[in-house]
């Protein structure tokens, strides 16, 4: 019997994780097997992966750098007020009624990089149902007026199957530090 390969990590993450600070705390939203845990574990991210399925977290307990939280995140409160990471993966997930929240989870000079499916992917498969996919343009509301856009795409794509994805990377400009000025 062949064992399954690993899903590799998104091409969209991965285009922008060099934009995550070196050694960075990074929360990875609705992680599922780990992919952009590894991977980013592997540059040396410390990584907050987060999932509520308890058993494919524990195929990350040995990954170096990686800690996990089984989580409700639809059903309980956001587990993360308070706190900010210096990126927020999130992939392939969508409640709506976190999007606020995992902006705010974005640090000062943080990045948020997010994909996940739009609306015209029940042409090509799951997810179907409305409440699943993106509206057009929804991403870039959801950051607006908190984040800068670094890049947006509302598509189809080939790979690794045809579907309509959203994708967007955006960065949370920190405050400058003031320059003194004599004024002698």
């Amino acid at each position: 019997m062949a064992v399954a390969q690993p899903e590799p990590p998104s091409a969209w993450v991965c285009r922008f994780a060099p934009m995550i600070a070196a050694a960075g705390s990074v929360l990875d939203i609705a992680c599922g097997s780990g992919r952009h845990a590894r991977y980013l574990a592997a540059r040396g991210c410390q990584v907050l992966a987060v999932d509520i399925d308890g058993a494919v977290l524990a195929g990350l307990a040995a990954v170096d750098h990686v800690s996990t939280m089984e989580a409700d995140l639809e059903g309980a409160s956001w587990p993360f007020f308070g706190r900010q990471f210096d990126a927020v993966i999130v992939t392939r997930y969508l409640h709506r009624p976190l999007l606020q929240a995992m902006v705010g989870a974005v640090a000062p000079h943080g990045v948020l990089i997010y994909e996940t499916f739009a609306i015209g992917n029940e042409r090509y498969g799951r997810p179907r149902n409305p409440e699943f996919l993106l509206q057009s343009g929804e991403l870039l509301e959801a950051v607006r007026g908190q984040l800068q856009v670094l890049a947006f795409e509302d598509l189809y794509v080939d790979d690794p199957k045809p579907a309509m994805m959203q994708r967007i990377c955006a960065v949370r400009r920190g405050v400058e530090p003031q320059k003194s000025v004599n004024l002698s």
